[in-house]
């Protein structure tokens, strides 16, 4: 058991540090439905029913009794985010803006190694969702001028309030990129009808942001804003999940992971809360699966994710005060907790194909008043439909594909105006003048996003007996 372990833990750290998982199209805020193909085709529905090896990043109870088997998979993501903004606006630049970067690739890996036919041990490695926006410098917000002042027979031009680099933001190229990547070590063990499983977690995650730079005044420590490239940070957690046979047709899930206790990212500790710390949120999932038919499966979930523990993330986005970024207590992205209802079929159509159909609705993370900061998060999507199959090539090699399309969502308020203290120079000398922060009249910025995702995964299941590290036969 030793030399398979060193074996699964080189092959599934390999694929994790090959290819990090790039951020796009965030289904369940930074969660993307599903990590493997065949959780993806039933849009998020399989913490009861697990039948492949991707299925311990969701429930690790779910492998014992599965064959000794490795996966492979990867995801094509491709979304669509944005911002419409109208208006006399001050923070952000006005017309239709699109982010760039249309495409990101996501890797997961897993291996599931019995240990007799009541316990089991594997290891796995996925990526989340993550956040990313990219607006190129095409997108000009105009520098911005107090309005003119009279004292008594002169007319005073208005002081610089806002200048502007260029981008969305006045600051140049614009956007976040934030890439999580995951790697658990699982056991589970039955006891009759339930089986319980754990996860030890280690998690990692990169962060660069850029275009921020006139937001320096607001920020505690402009040093360490924006444009300092990417930043790392590395933590950890435990995985916890639940099986339970209630009937022979009727299956109980239940998982979930405590946060993933990060380090700082020290390069953007004046941007984000608490200097710099975002932990991932904890998250619980209960779910059912019910065989209507012995070859049709019925499947329904439900997920919440904590995000309004993370303050980097569920912190209010208003009132931005001179020096108030990355203090601790300072400013998030506003993000509420979320609810994820998910619904799946699977049919199993003959000895060698599977049909899956899937259903996801995501509950809205962020409200009118937030709009303004996300359009560098706007993770906000909530209908998502998916579909998939899976064809076993003999009896050791299979392939699944996935689908997941996430319809355009949107959410609209009026722009979040930060503080600000400026003075007109006159001859009898200086008038200062305050302006409180305060959401502008006659704004609109409209946040929105849809997507596309593609996953393909490719398993081999080794034969009874057979302890090779490489598949002798296909």
């Amino acid at each position: 058991m030793s030399q398979d372990f060193r074996r699964a833990l080189v092959v599934s750290l390999s694929v994790a540090c090959i290819l990090p998982a790039e951020a796009g199209l965030a289904a369940e805020g930074i969660e993307l439905i599903g990590y493997g193909a065949r959780q993806k085709a039933l849009a998020g529905s399989d913490v009861a029913d697990s039948k492949d090896a991707m299925s311990m990043a969701v429930n690790p109870a779910g492998i014992v009794g599965m064959e000794r088997q490795y996966q492979f998979g990867i995801s094509a993501l491709l979304p669509d985010r944005g911002y419409q903004a109208s208006g006399p606006l001050s923070v952000v630049a006005p017309g239709d803006v699109r982010s760039g970067r249309p495409i990101f690739p996501v890797p997961n890996n897993a291996n599931v190694q019995p240990i007799d036919a009541e316990s089991a041990w594997g290891t796995v490695s996925y990526g989340n969702g993550g956040i990313n926006t990219a607006y190129d410098w095409g997108h000009y917000k105009p520098p911005i001028y107090a309005p003119s002042l009279s004292v008594g027979p002169f007319k005073l031009a208005g002081p610089l309030v806002s200048p502007s680099l260029g981008g969305p933001l006045g600051g140049g190229f614009a956007g976040i990129d934030l890439q999580q990547q995951f790697f658990s070590v699982v056991y589970a063990r039955k006891f009759g009808p339930v089986t319980i499983g754990f996860a030890p977690t280690l998690a990692g995650q990169a962060l660069n942001v850029q275009g921020l730079k006139t937001l320096a005044p607001y920020s505690w420590d402009p040093y360490h804003l924006s444009d300092n490239g990417y930043d790392y940070s590395v933590g950890g957690g435990i995985r916890l999940g639940l099986q339970y046979e209630i009937t022979k047709e009727l299956r109980l899930g239940v998982a979930g992971s405590t946060p993933m206790f990060m380090t700082q990212f020290g390069k953007y500790a004046g941007a984000i809360a608490n200097h710099g710390k975002m932990d991932i949120p904890a998250e619980v999932s209960v779910g059912l699966a019910y065989d209507i038919l012995p070859n049709v499966t019925v499947m329904v979930d439900w997920k919440h994710i904590f995000y309004s523990a993370v303050p980097a993330l569920g912190n209010p986005t208003f009132p931005i005060f001179y020096g108030t970024l990355g203090t601790y207590g300072g400013l998030g992205f506003g993000w509420r907790d979320t609810d994820a209802e998910a619904f799946g079929v699977e049919w199993r159509a003959t000895k060698d194909l599977t049909l899956r159909l899937g259903y996801n609705h995501t509950s809205p993370m962020i409200g009118s008043q937030d709009v303004t900061l996300n359009i560098l998060a706007p993770a906000i999507s909530e209908h998502h439909i998916a579909g998939g199959f899976k064809y076993d090539l003999t009896k050791n090699s299979s392939i699944d594909f996935a689908t997941v399309y996430a319809f355009k969502n949107s959410v609209s308020g009026p722009e979040n105006v930060p503080f600000a203290r400026f003075a007109y120079s006159t001859p009898f000398g200086s008038v200062p003048v305050a302006v409180p922060p305060h959401y502008a009249a006659g704004t609109n910025i409209t946040d929105s996003l849809s997507g596309l995702e593609f996953s393909v995964s490719y398993t081999y299941k080794f034969d009874l007996g057979d302890n090779s590290f490489i598949p002798t036969h296909f």
